[in-house]
């Protein structure tokens, strides 16, 4: 009986077991000479801190390997993976991070260890902990572009410039879907949508491997944070969330399984939990879905100290040890220690007592030492030999600024007060966004909260400075007027602005991420606020500039300013972009990602039920977002006609073809993302008012007619029923896009 359980436990948590040999490197016989204290260390990653001269969160600057810490971490504990810059460090300098990556690699192999360690690092919009590199906009701002094509060179590029370090794996793309906008993290999703969150996904993955990962410009993904993570009850960060499973499988897995499909190599999973349950100790989440579910073969590491946090934040284990034990058998393969050895050696004790069966180690060892096969790393050239000589070049800012412009979404342009005018006008640029490459980047850049400006990208311009460079001499005058949370020379700003005509008001948030990014409330700052009431008391046209984390209520001023232009966290090249829509340079297509609140309760989100519209004086009107999902403004105008769908009914083995034609007719060229919706009429669960199905983006030249397509299969109308089966049921859908609807039978 004992025989047939361990013979179960072999077929169900770690599969079949067959022979590997990958990039030449037999895997069983390395681990079939595996001492146990050498399989632990594979499944431990410490911090760089740990490692480098000075203390954890007080590094010598530039940071240096300490040899004595160093044959500790390699020789003593067999440390398979280490991780980023050391708590409280900056950017490294690509020189410096090779001769870090070489000197851990020298010294391990002087200890006798055959098997590489491997380098992680959170390179979030660009390598943002290499000086240097190229900034992106966050992911907020590139789900915005509505176009996946960039995303996918975006992390292509983050790809080649990690590399640059000699760093082959990353901690990203976010997959969490933000639905949640007091949750601090809100800017790393791609949004509030499956489909578009989904479609962005594969495009990371897509452009961050590549087709070889083991080539010298590619690097791992990491998904993150499996699963559940972004919509914690309170939206404070790794707070608890109550997500029924149906709903994780309805709208938080499908980008995870997106990109697992799409080949992603490892995961990290949710520090928080799900209905009670820590995800880091949930057998049923990261091995019944993730690997017999989903297939995952991959490696599935911890967050930041996770496993400890089963003791001293969850409160389920009585002892570290015990917390080991949880995680290991709930199916984690790496711990992110990753300040001490205590894991490791609970991990070993688990091992020899046999509270841990050997088997169960020897798959997660096995899913390591398979990533570092396919990376590549029991070459000793990928340390590296590649030139990056297009580490941080024009070409890849020229595409961060590409990128950042077509994020940049029009909210508003009453009496079309943009583009503006040049000629013979005057500018008042005020705001705490005005001056702050800080607030143009946000968090995880340069270092993990990006409040220091001492790393700041030498050469990038602040809006202020890019308006400056771009609009006639003698036009533009500055006035901070408010810092984010005070009033800041506010007479000398308001002497200013009664001399101009038009007046930019640059706001922004402060640049947070996970717990320090806890906020109670949406609304904008009360000194912003006051700046921007005091401005309209002057009868001038007035542009809003938005720099925001997340959708910062602003229902008090919207509806009295002439423009507002919501740039996201736009990056390094983010001044430029905001300055060309602002002069006429850069015709704006962004789309919001994400369904703007007008209040600070109004969690509402674009693909709501029914009974969500019903208002207190029993209209269907309760639904009144600030912005609608998917909205944005042009300077072009595009006219639809002409829809169509090829037939009335829809076999569930047969497709659709949906038609329109868009017409750009104004004078400038234009982009435009055409948004395919429907809305399932009767199903067994309530269904949305409606869902995107698909989306398309276009470029018009001025005049231009161009026919847009869709192909419509059965399968794109399912979602997940009572049982957790995805089905299309039979029964009558509408098709939406733009005024047109069309009504079809599903058969």
């Amino acid at each position: 009986m004992k025989k047939i359980a361990l013979l179960l436990f072999a077929v169900f948590f770690i599969g079949p077991i067959k022979a590997q040999t990958i990039n030449g490197v037999n895997i069983d016989a390395l681990i079939a000479k595996m001492s146990v204290e050498e399989k632990a260390g594979q499944m431990t990653q410490i911090d760089l801190g740990v490692i480098a001269v000075g203390d954890i969160c007080n590094l010598k600057n530039p940071q240096q390997l300490d040899k004595d810490k160093l044959k500790r971490a390699l020789n003593d504990y067999k440390v398979g993976s280490i991780l980023n810059v050391g708590c409280g460090s900056g950017t490294i300098a690509v020189e410096n991070w090779r001769s870090i990556i070489t000197g851990i690699h020298a010294a391990n192999t002087s200890y006798k260890n055959v098997i590489p360690v491997l380098y992680g690092v959170d390179a979030i919009h660009g390598a943002n902990y290499s000086m240097g590199a190229t900034l992106f906009p966050q992911q907020i701002g590139q789900a915005a572009t509505w176009n996946p094509a960039l995303t996918e060179q975006l992390n292509a590029v983050t790809a080649y410039e990690t590399r640059a370090s000699g760093i082959p794996w990353n901690f990203s793309p976010v997959l969490d879907l933000g639905r949640q906008p007091l949750w601090s993290r809100f800017f790393e999703t791609y949004g509030e949508d499956v489909v578009l969150a989904s479609s962005m996904a594969k495009a990371a993955i897509n452009g961050m491997q590549g087709k070889d990962v083991n080539s010298s410009t590619n690097v791992a993904a990491c998904m993150k944070h499996f699963l559940g993570y972004s919509f914690p009850l309170s939206g404070r960060d790794r707070t608890p969330a109550w997500i029924s499973d149906r709903e994780l499988r309805e709208y938080f897995l499908p980008t995870f399984k997106t990109a697992i499909d799409a080949g992603a190599k490892t995961i990290m999973i949710n520090s928080g939990e799900i209905n009670g349950t820590p995800v880091h100790a949930n057998y049923d989440i990261l091995t019944t879905l993730l690997r017999n579910e989903l297939g995952f073969k991959g490696v599935a590491v911890t967050d930041w100290e996770d496993i400890y946090k089963l003791v001293n934040v969850h409160h389920v284990a009585a002892t570290k040890k015990e917390a080991v034990k949880m995680a290991i058998m709930a199916g984690i393969d790496m711990s992110m220690t990753p300040n001490d050895y205590e894991y490791t050696d609970c991990l070993i004790t688990l091992i020899k007592e046999g509270s841990i069966p050997i088997s169960r180690i020897d798959a997660s060892v096995r899913r390591i030492l398979t990533l570092k096969t396919e990376l590549g790393l029991f070459n000793t050239t990928i340390y590296p030999s590649t030139q990056y000589t297009k580490f941080g070049s024009k070409e890849n800012s020229d595409l961060s600024y590409r990128i950042a412009g077509e994020s940049i979404t029009l909210l508003k342009n009453d009496r079309n007060v943009l583009p503006l005018n040049n000629a013979g006008q005057k500018i008042l640029v005020c705001g705490p966004a005005a001056q702050s490459l800080n607030l143009l980047n946000g968090a995880w850049t340069h270092t993990w909260q990006g409040v220091d400006d001492r790393f700041n990208t030498k050469g990038k311009l602040t809006i202020y400075e890019a308006l400056k460079q771009s609009m006639p001499k003698n036009t533009l005058e500055y006035a901070k007027g408010a810092s984010l949370d005070s009033l800041v020379d506010i007479s000398e700003c308001i002497k200013k602005a009664k001399t101009a005509d038009n007046i930019i008001v640059c706001l922004g948030e402060k640049p947070c991420t996970e717990i320090p990014g806890n906020i109670n409330d949406l609304t904008i700052s009360s000194a912003q606020q006051q700046l921007v009431n005091a401005l309209l008391e002057l009868k001038k046209p007035v542009i809003l500039v938005c720099c925001f984390n997340r959708p910062q209520i602003i229902h008090s001023i919207s509806k009295n300013v002439d423009a507002i232009v919501y740039g996201y966290l736009p990056g390094d090249e983010g001044g430029r972009a905001i300055s060309d829509v602002i002069n006429g340079k850069i015709n704006p297509s962004g789309k919001l990602p994400f369904t703007y609140p007008s209040a600070v309760n109004a969690f509402v989100h674009y693909d709501h039920k029914s009974s969500e519209e019903l208002d207190i004086d029993f209209s269907n009107n309760a639904y009144r977002p600030e912005f609608d999902f998917g909205y944005g403004l042009s300077y072009s105008t595009f006219v639809y006609s002409d829809f169509s769908v090829s037939n009335d009914t829809l076999l569930k083995n047969d497709s659709l073809v949906v038609s329109v034609l868009v017409k750009n007719t104004s004078g400038i060229q234009g982009a435009e993302a055409v948004q395919l919706y429907y809305h399932d009429q009767v199903a067994s669960i309530t269904p949305s008012v409606k869902k995107l199905l698909a989306f398309k983006k276009i470029t018009l030249q001025a005049g231009e007619l161009q026919r847009v397509e869709f192909i419509v299969r059965a399968t794109d109308l399912s979602f997940i029923n009572k049982t957790l089966q995805r089905v299309t049921e039979p029964g009558m859908f509408d098709l939406l896009l733009a005024n047109f609807k069309s009504s079809f039978y599903v058969d």
